[in-house]
């Protein structure tokens, strides 16, 4: 390797002129090393201009400007009435500068070093490594760019397939109901037929008699001969059966294209960032003066009470019975039932748009994938019940132990245990001790709220699981029955919203448990479940009506 010919292995410093000789000196103008020997030559022919110091007293050497009016002068001061312009000692004395207010450069250039340290010091341990990141976050990016839109194509091939299923499954239906017809059909003129041919059949009888007496002589055959020509003349009704046609309906492109499915835009969301202050600024929406009902879904539920959705129009439900329905654009899609007869706990649905499911009766969350159950979760000494896909694609449940004693939310990355959140720093439980609803939800700054509706309190702990406040209702005059939380959902502003179902209301409270508002005006009757969407779509369970309310209560 190439080695630093002013420096030896021991990194000792060298003359800068003869490249050989240790260090002594340093001049602080021209900002070179010296030994002994070279300072004479360095300062000869101008020594004026050189400042030699000692090594290690080096660049301790102001060098000020030099006066623009006064070229032998150095500028010692700024004037404060003529913009800061450098002055030195005669322009101080001249009368353009009569009573003016100076300030030295010295403690402006220590101000400004200062600054400048900081500014080092924050360009290399905060805004650079910064950048950094976000470059690594933008390549990573671009780099799952190609997985994330073939598991959207897939996701869009595997519903394209279910319909094709779908579709011959009502073909080979109605081909069953025409054989059936048919069937009909041919017992209906066959039994005609024979009723004709009985008749043939007398007729001939008949015949055969009448040439029989034609050539007989016996006049009492004749005389007793009792005509049947009229009772052969009333003809049997005509049987007319039409045979049955089918009659195509034609095919609407544009519902066709909205029953399969949607794509969401593009949505590009940009967060503001004021780095030094290390505070993103968020775009605010703020809350409407009066919330308005934008469209209620009737799903035909006698007890409805959760519902989910991702971004895609789709909203799964589900009531007191097996029975999970899936609704896009306020129209029934699919309904599937849960694989043991047992009515789910609740639904969620995960990142690749599978529905998600807690059943009790074995234990288990099921996960449905192109009409297959699967089952990632299996619990022992616990029930599942309610469950939330993070922002981080992490799966929270809650759950209570076999004998209700015990309480707890379980954090599970696929099915791998993460963290189990269950008791504060003293020790004490942090949710009810029981099987009572317990809904749940992570913010948007990943903490996690429960609404504890035996506790009559929203429980809401940080990421890492320590209890940050609990919100037990606001005082009302009008909604005096006791705050008995049941669903809970977030929105973009890290806003919580809970149902409060003796109220038939929903509490709208800041990420720090403040209270904000109720959205109290849309006919609101037993609210129940609620979700939210990416785009702050809001949808409220209605638990005896049987409604999904979609209602907008944001700017």
């Amino acid at each position: 390797t190439t080695m630093d010919p002013h420096s030896s292995a021991q990194d000792v410093h060298r003359c800068d002129l003869c490249e050989t000789a240790i260090v002594h000196s340093y001049c602080d103008f021209c900002h070179v090393n010296l030994c002994k020997p070279c300072v004479v030559d360095h300062i000869s022919g101008g020594y004026e201009k050189h400042k030699i110091v000692p090594f290690q007293d080096r660049r301790s050497t102001l060098i000020y400007p030099k006066c623009e009016t006064h070229s032998h002068k150095s500028c010692k001061f700024q004037c404060e009435d003529c913009n800061n312009i450098y002055v030195c000692s005669s322009c101080i004395a001249s009368e353009q500068h009569v009573r003016h207010k100076f300030v030295e450069i010295t403690e402006v250039y220590k101000t400004k070093k200062e600054v400048i340290k900081k500014d080092t010091e924050d360009l290399e341990n905060h805004l650079f490594p910064t950048y950094e990141e976000i470059a690594l976050h933008l390549e990573n990016q671009l780099a799952d760019l190609d997985g994330g839109y073939e598991k959207l194509t897939n996701t869009m091939s595997k519903q394209g397939e279910q319909w094709h299923r779908e579709i011959d499954i009502v073909i080979n239906k109605m081909k069953t109901e025409i054989s059936e017809i048919k069937v009909k059909h041919i017992d209906i003129l066959k039994k005609h037929l024979d009723e004709i041919k009985q008749i043939q059949s007398l007729m001939k009888q008949t015949l055969l008699a009448l040439k029989e007496i034609e050539k007989s002589t016996e006049v009492a055959h004749s005389i007793e001969y009792s005509s049947k020509i009229q009772e052969f003349s009333k003809l049997p009704p005509k049987v007319q059966v039409s045979q049955p046609t089918f009659i195509p309906k034609p095919i609407d492109r544009e519902k066709l294209h909205s029953l399969f499915g949607q794509i969401t835009p593009l949505a590009t969301a940009t967060e503001e960032n004021d780095l030094s202050l290390n505070q993103p600024t968020i775009s605010v929406r703020e809350l409407l003066d009066e919330p308005e009902l934008v469209a209620t879904i009737q799903t035909e539920y006698k007890k409805l009470r959760s519902v989910t959705c991702l971004n895609d129009g789709m909203l799964w439900t589900n009531g007191m019975t097996n029975d999970i329905k899936c609704f896009i654009a306020g129209s029934l899609l699919q309904t599937m039932k849960a694989k043991s007869g047992e009515r789910p706990s609740d639904i969620a649905v995960d990142g690749d748009g599978d529905l998600l499911y807690s059943d009790r009766k074995t234990g288990t969350v099921n996960k449905v994938n192109n009409g297959q159950t699967e089952e990632p979760i299996r619990l022992q000494g616990w029930e599942p019940g309610k469950l939330c896909v993070t922002s981080t694609c992490d799966l929270l449940v809650t759950m209570y132990s076999d004998d209700k004693t015990q309480s707890k939310v379980v954090r599970y990355s696929g099915s791998t245990e993460k963290q189990t959140i269950q008791f504060d720093d003293e020790g004490n439980p942090l949710y009810s001790v029981n099987a009572k609803i317990k809904f749940i939800k992570d913010n948007r700054n990943h903490d996690i709220c429960v609404a504890d509706w035996a506790a009559g309190a929203v429980a809401v702990v940080n990421h890492d699981g320590k209890l940050r406040w609990r919100y037990t209702g606001h005082p009302s005059v009008s909604k005096n029955k006791p705050f008995k939380p049941f669903g809970i959902t977030t929105d973009s502003q890290s806003r919580i919203l809970t149902a409060d179902e003796n109220n038939h209301c929903i509490h709208i409270v800041d990420q720090n448990g403040q209270f904000l508002r109720y959205i109290d005006n849309c006919d609101l009757k037993n609210p129940s479940g609620l979700c939210m969407d990416n785009d702050d779509n809001f949808f409220v369970c209605e638990f005896y009506r049987g409604n999904v309310k979609k209602i907008k209560y944001l700017k």
